[in-house]
């Protein structure tokens, strides 16, 4: 994507806001609004905004489960399954 093609002034937004909203349900790549030369808002589409959302919050959970790793934070699976069955059948018992 070519962010270079979906740049536009502040005045634009202010003159075609009905028609800026239409678009980017349609075409649903971001619109950066500049100031004075200097970029300074994203528009999105909702739909795209929670994809994004839904994005960095998986980078999230991966990035902690990295630094986990890193930190020797981390336990053989069979070992944990173990301790887990081991607990189940302890508390059916009681």
């Amino acid at each position: 994507m070519k962010y270079s093609t979906q740049i536009r002034p502040i005045s634009f937004l202010k003159s075609h806001a009905a028609e800026i909203v239409r678009n980017l349900s349609d075409h649903s790549e971001p619109l950066i609004i500049t100031q004075n030369g200097e970029a300074k808002a994203v528009i999105q589409d909702v739909g795209a905004y929670e994809q994004t959302q839904e994005t960095l919050a998986l980078l999230k959970i991966l990035a902690l489960g990295t630094k986990q790793i890193e930190d020797g934070k981390v336990q053989v699976a069979s070992t944990v399954l173990k301790r887990i069955r081991k607990s189940r059948t302890t508390s059916n018992v009681l």
